[in-house]
């Protein structure tokens, strides 16, 4: 587990943002220069103590995901975080 920058493990329970939210998160803690680090967990989820180390958890939905899932709809999300903060458009 990274022991600099920012820690976003991905879990159920955590909170909801929409896109212009997580690129307002994404710009807050990585705009700095900082690592941020996700963490996707297997079908058992994460280890509770990775849950408590996280700065942040993210919830990308309420339905359950496979891990294989969750990467896609993260990179997604990174992918239009990144068109927001870089002021274009992500969709049309």
């Amino acid at each position: 587990m990274p022991t600099d920058g920012s820690i976003v493990a991905l879990d159920r329970t955590g909170t909801r943002l929409s896109s212009e939210k997580l690129a307002a998160l994404l710009n807050e803690r990585g705009g700095t220069g900082q690592t941020v680090t996700f963490i996707i967990g297997g079908a058992a989820g994460l280890a509770a103590e990775v849950v408590r180390r996280a700065d942040f958890r993210l919830s990308l939905s309420d339905l359950t995901l496979t891990h294989e899932m969750a990467r896609v709809f993260l990179i997604e999300q990174l992918y239009r975080a990144a068109m927001i903060n870089s002021g274009k458009k992500y969709h049309y």
